[in-house]
């Protein structure tokens, strides 16, 4: 019988094909270059397996390509009625509810997959990480279920297992157990250099620990190993430009961004794209470096193509920022409304918490500083509902802290940084403690 990475039994007949298949979904977990070959070599030795379909189906839906995505896991489903056992139609189900864009029913049906086959490490990833179905939820406490999650299945993996001390060790990080969680993350950054993922969540986790230098040097020592067509090649360079501004170097951080991060050259998700563009273009605005316009121009440009429409509170809430930034008034006022409607009409699982920082991002802009807090004040306590990591949501924060310097509030500002020095020691908010105190 063949057998998978956990010895899980595969419903293929070929050898070829089972070695393919675990040899594709390491480098999918990964995010290393050369998946979407292993898999669909691993199709070719034997068009019917269906998990070797699923997976590709992922991988094209981590790509952005949808259409494909559900034509592939649709295949996958037919040949798992087939052939497949109940482990298989379950994963080839839970992914079918991901791709087809009913995230809840995914989430439930991941946790109850992963309650019977734990190993099976293509859905127990589905609601890790920054991006996960946890972060996507809109629960306030989704680092805190994913450390939960890893913790309850820990005992089902090695101790050497580089793919699970990554994924536990950054839950951990996130969720302020940055100590133990980076020393999970460096001994998977032993066993697995050429993990990606792994890479990115150690430097989240240096980030959290306010290990900057740390940070820079293992970017800059791994990075020229990682071929620019690897996914998230465009935002690790992005945390090393983040890393640059924060201790006030705007050169390197827009060299890095124009030459490795913004849209006319990374080949990232889009998702990240946008993302990293707004708010480090925002930062830069908001630090009082002032971005170039043309970089705005050419992100807006970009965003308004990849994201038409509102509904996703993480990208809304950097959209914004774009709109904002670029004067795009009606754009961001038909955002708003539109997420207005699916708060009123409970379609948006983040609450209101979307449209506040729409809302505030265009006050920011407009200099009414004010009104600005006013907004960010409670929606800053409730950002965690919008998905995505500490890092990219400190942009959020950090337009409170400006806003609340801008409009005279230095006692509230006073308060806010030093409950970040404590949690994260970082020179731009050090540079701030004393501009405050002259």
């Amino acid at each position: 019988m063949n057998v998978d990475k956990y010895d899980l039994p595969l419903s293929t007949t070929s050898g070829r094909a089972a070695a393919l298949y675990r040899e594709g979904v390491d480098l999918m977990l990964s995010a290393w270059p050369g998946a979407a070959e292993r898999l669909s070599a691993a199709i070719d030795a034997d068009p019917e397996f269906a998990l070797a379909h699923a997976a590709r189906a992922r991988l094209y839906a981590g790509h952005g390509r949808s259409a494909e995505a559900r034509k592939e896991i649709k295949a996958a489903r037919g040949l798992a009625a087939r052939r497949g056992d109940e482990r298989e139609q379950s994963h080839v189900d839970v992914l079918a509810l991901a791709i087809g864009g009913r995230s809840p029913e995914a989430l439930d049906r991941a946790l109850e997959h992963a309650g019977l086959w734990p190993q099976d490490v293509l859905i127990l990833s589905l609601p890790l990480g920054a991006f996960g179905l946890f972060a996507f939820s809109g629960m306030a406490d989704h680092d805190q279920a994913r450390v939960d999650l890893c913790e309850r299945h820990a005992d089902r993996f090695a101790s050497d297992d580089w793919w699970f001390l990554a994924s536990r060790g950054w839950a951990l990080a996130e969720n302020g157990e940055v100590a133990r969680g980076r020393a999970m993350l460096e001994r998977s950054f032993e066993l697995r250099r050429e993990n990606a993922n792994g890479v990115h969540a150690l430097v989240h986790a240096m980030f959290e620990g306010g290990a900057g230098a740390d940070s820079d040097a293992l970017i800059e020592g791994w990075l020229p190993s990682y071929d620019r067509s690897g996914l998230l090649h465009g935002h690790i360079a992005w945390h090393a430009a983040i890393t640059a501004l924060d201790r006030g170097d705007v050169a390197n951080a827009l060299a890095i961004y124009e030459d490795k991060v913004r849209p006319s050259v990374s080949l990232g998700l889009p998702i990240n794209v946008v993302s990293d563009g707004a708010s480090l273009l925002w930062r830069l605005d908001a630090y009082g470096h002032g971005a170039p316009a043309d970089l705005w121009r050419e992100l807006a440009d970009y965003a308004r193509a990849a994201y038409p429409e509102a509904g996703h509170p993480f990208v809304d809430a950097h959209m914004s920022l774009v709109e904002a930034a670029t004067g795009d008034r009606d754009a961001l006022d038909r955002r708003i409304a539109a997420l207005d409607a699916m708060v009123d009409g409970n379609a948006l699982a983040a609450g209101p918490v979307a449209p506040a920082i729409c809302r505030a991002a265009l006050a920011f802009a407009t200099e009414d500083f004010a009104e600005c807090v006013r907004l960010l004040g409670p929606a800053a306590a409730d950002v965690a509902r919008i998905g995505g990591s500490g890092a990219q949501r400190e942009v959020i924060e950090d337009t409170l802290l400006v806003a609340l310097m801008r409009s005279g509030e230095t006692a509230r500002a006073r308060t806010l940084l030093d409950r970040r020095l404590h949690r994260r020691p970082s020179p731009r908010d050090e540079r701030w403690r004393v501009q405050l105190a002259a």
